[in-house]
């Protein structure tokens, strides 16, 4: 019931997760500029499990961390510089990105699926699709 209690509260503040989600658009945009795609993604991952079933805000968030996402050129320093909190919530974006069908989404998608599951392991995949409740 708790859950759902937060589910609701979300619910009410719609514009204030889309207006969350524009400024961390602008923010990735000027490291994307600065060169700095890691701390891009990162950015992007910071607060994505969004609270809401909202599927605007879903989007949204999608947009931004697919943008980061797609910006990355190594993989292997990537994997190695970002925390261990955000591989689960990094793995259900790049499911989610699979689940696209788009060629260049899905290629840039398994390479990081490859090597995030050599660092963070099978679990990291279990937990990202057995969570029913924070989804992307």
């Amino acid at each position: 019931m708790a859950a759902e209690e937060e589910y609701l509260e979300a619910e009410e503040n719609l514009e204030a997760i889309i207006t969350r989600i524009e400024h961390k658009s602008r923010k990735i945009e000027t490291l994307l500029k600065q060169s700095k795609p890691v701390d891009a993604l990162k950015t992007a991952l910071e607060g994505s499990a969004l609270k809401t079933r909202d599927e605007r805000c879903k989007s949204a968030n999608w947009i931004v961390v697919h943008r980061a996402m797609m910006a990355i050129k190594d993989v292997d320093g990537m994997i190695s510089s970002l925390d261990p909190e955000y591989y689960d919530i990094l793995m259900k974006y790049l499911y989610r990105g699979l689940a696209t069908g788009d060629r260049p989404t899905c290629d840039q998608c398994l390479r990081i699926h490859e090597k995030l599951t050599e660092k963070a392991g099978l679990g990291c995949i279990l937990r990202s699709l057995s969570d029913t409740v924070n989804t992307v």
